[in-house]
């Protein structure tokens, strides 16, 4: 097909002995996990979870060096467990949602938060303050085929050897099913489609120089080093 102008490229990531997953579109879980709603100053009940989004190519490679963003003073890590999309769905019934589960990831949701803070003063949208250039950085896909669904086990992030951010799978306020099947009867989900599922406390500014390792029980770990 010929098109005005270049098409851009598709957004790939690898998959640990398959062929590459093109990413259709990332949804983020905000405050999933209670002690993270408590540090960031909500009430950690269960309530409805919301959603938020960043382009499908701000998507970073395991072992790259991310450059500091602009516009910011406060740049911060969260860790995460991603879930990939093998199919698509709307109104998916909870008892089935784990069939659309192709694999699972270790990601990073980088965010600017003093960007994000005051669109939240001003009642603003969070965008440039989340889904931003090289947001999301991502580890290899471990398909489920392989490794099985992940609802319990270590998740920890480490910066310099250190560790900031730690917590248990189990611990998601809305665990995987309950995700998707929430998020799918406001959109038609779709194959290609990542969900970074929530972060645990102790989410923390970054700066040049840092090198930040992120680990999920079973999968392969995530690695980056902030430019």
């Amino acid at each position: 097909m010929r098109y005005a102008i270049p098409a851009p490229e598709v957004t790939t990531i690898p998959v640990l002995g398959g062929d590459p997953f093109p990413v259709r579109r990332i949804y983020c879980v905000g405050r999933n996990y209670a002690d993270h709603a408590r540090e960031m100053g909500h009430d950690p009940d269960r309530e409805p979870p919301f959603f938020f989004m960043k382009p499908a190519d701000a998507v970073v490679p395991t072992g790259s060096t991310i450059p500091y963003p602009p516009k910011t003073k406060d740049y911060q890590h969260e860790i995460e467990l991603v879930v990939a999309l093998g199919r698509g769905g709307r109104d998916v019934p909870v008892e089935k949602a784990l069939d659309l589960v192709f694999g699972y990831a270790v990601g990073l949701d980088m965010t600017r938060r003093d960007v994000q803070g005051e669109a939240k003063k001003l009642g603003r949208p969070w965008d440039l303050g989340k889904g931003f250039d090289q947001s999301a950085p991502c580890a290899p896909i471990s398909p489920v085929a392989k490794v099985g669904h992940i609802a319990k086990g270590a998740i920890w992030l480490k910066v310099n050897g250190q560790v900031r951010q730690k917590g248990d799978i189990a611990q998601l306020i809305w665990n995987v099913a309950e995700t998707i099947s929430y998020l799918s009867a406001y959109v038609a989900l779709g194959a290609g489609d990542l969900i970074y599922s929530g972060t645990p406390a102790g989410v923390a500014a970054v700066v040049k120089g840092d090198k930040l390792e992120g680990h999920v029980d079973g999968l392969r770990d995530l690695v980056i080093t902030i430019g």
